[in-house]
This record gives C-alpha cells, structure tokens and sequence, in this order.
C-alpha cells in the first residue's frame, strides 16, 4: 500500500521517543511511505522552530520515505489553499492513503476517498493496517 505522509506526521515522527516515531518505522517495513518535498520543509521549518532537537530524529526517520516532487492543482473538495498541494500530490502520486494528523483542516475528509486516496489519521491507518 503506497501510503502519503503529511507534514504534522513527520515533525511528529522526528521524536524519536515518540508513539509516531514507532508508527512510521513500523508501517515502513510492509507500506510504501512517500511524501512531498512541500511537507518535508514544512516539517523541517516546524523542528527547526519548535523543537531543534528533534533534527537528529528527522534524520534517522527520513531514508525511510520517499520524496517526490510537489504539485498543486485544483480539487473538487473543500480544502485551504495551503492544505491543497498535500492532497493533490497524494492523488497524483496514486497513494493509498493520505495519513495526516491535521484534524482543523482535515477531519472533513477523515475516512472519504477523495480521486482514489483515504484521508486518515495515523490512528486510523494503524487500526486498519498494521
């Protein structure tokens, strides 16, 4: 299962003491997780902010995910403008799956297939797929 990793998930995952951390390392050994260079920068600029030491972390997790090329496109759903290019390289990339955990501009979406891609939460995913 291909499977595209949201920006608020790696800044989560960089902990390596974190639940998310072992979310992702596990879902990696039998999922295909990709990203986008949009969410990573997102997420290195959210470490770098907030939690500086975490960067060893994002490190470790990132030979993990592959990075594609963002893209910004219009979608006939409901979605905030900075939220979009997330969404539509997850459904140009033919993922599986959108694991995000931004509940305040996603939770519309939770559980919907929006072109081919469920939008869940890291919960979600994990209680249905690992």
């Amino acid at each position: 299962m291909k499977c595209f990793i949201d920006a608020n998930v790696l800044f989560s995952g960089a902990n390596e003491a974190s639940q998310m951390h072992r979310f992702l390392i596990k879902a990696c050994a039998s999922h295909q997780l990709i990203s986008s260079d949009y969410a990573r920068e997102e997420a290195i600029r959210n470490i770098r902010a907030k939690r500086s030491d975490w960067e060893y972390g994002f490190t470790q997790l990132m030979p993990h995910i592959e990075i594609v090329g963002s893209i910004d496109q219009f979608l006939e759903v409901e979605i905030a403008p900075e939220d979009r290019p997330i969404l539509a390289t997850a459904i140009a990339q033919n993922s599986n799956t959108l694991i995000t955990g931004d509940k305040k501009d996603f939770a519309h979406l939770f559980r919907k297939t929006i072109q081919g891609v469920t939008v869940l939460t890291p919960l979600m995913f994990a209680q249905g797929h690992l």
